[in-house]
């Protein structure tokens, strides 16, 4: 049996130079937060599971800091707990975040979802909701794309099977584009 530890390695040896491929979409997509937030607009984050770990950990990176002081960004991440559990046991869980859209969300307004496999039903009506209510649409996805492949304004697809390089793929990307806003907002 291989050393999972090496193994690991290995896939993000493969991985990583693949990575700069994003960096366009990146810088396109950091241009349009920066005019979203001049306008007062907010970015609004969804995922399941390490997914909703990666939105949360997003928009405190946007709201707080991320390696700098600078000026608050508005940023709210669907994972209220109160949020989704009235919200699964009363609507059904695959309206948690669409309702929370359409309650937030206003034209211009960000929606960033995470979905490893990008089929979460939830995610999906998430992202249909936010496009019917004109807010712009990001997908960090992985696998296959599943349905939300081609679905987006902007899109983040690391295209592999292994759920954890996936996410890890993720938090390089939100990262780096934190990094990005950091030089940019004071």
């Amino acid at each position: 049996m291989d050393n999972p530890i090496k193994q690991a390695i290995e896939e993000w040896n493969q991985l990583l130079p693949q990575m700069n491929r994003f960096a366009p979409e990146l810088n396109r997509l950091g241009e349009a937060l920066l005019v979203c937030w001049q306008r007062r607009g907010k970015v609004l984050t969804a995922g399941n599971g390490g997914s909703a770990c990666d939105a949360i950990h997003l928009a405190e990176e946007l709201v707080v800091r991320y390696s700098k002081n600078r000026r608050a960004l508005a940023a709210v991440a669907l994972c209220d707990p109160g949020n989704l559990t009235c919200g699964g046991n009363d609507l059904g869980f695959n309206l948690v975040f669409s309702r929370q859209v359409e309650a937030l969300g206003n034209p211009g307004d960000f929606l960033v979802v995470f979905s490893t496999s990008g089929n979460s039903a939830n995610i999906v009506k998430a992202v249909e909701t936010a496009k019917s209510q004109q807010l712009q649409t990001v997908a960090f996805i992985g696998k296959d794309g599943g349905a939300l492949k081609g679905v987006c304004d902007f899109e983040f697809h690391i295209p592999v099977k292994n759920t954890a390089r996936v996410q890890e793929a993720h938090l390089m990307l939100y990262h780096s584009l934190c990094e990005w806003i950091d030089q940019r907002v004071d």
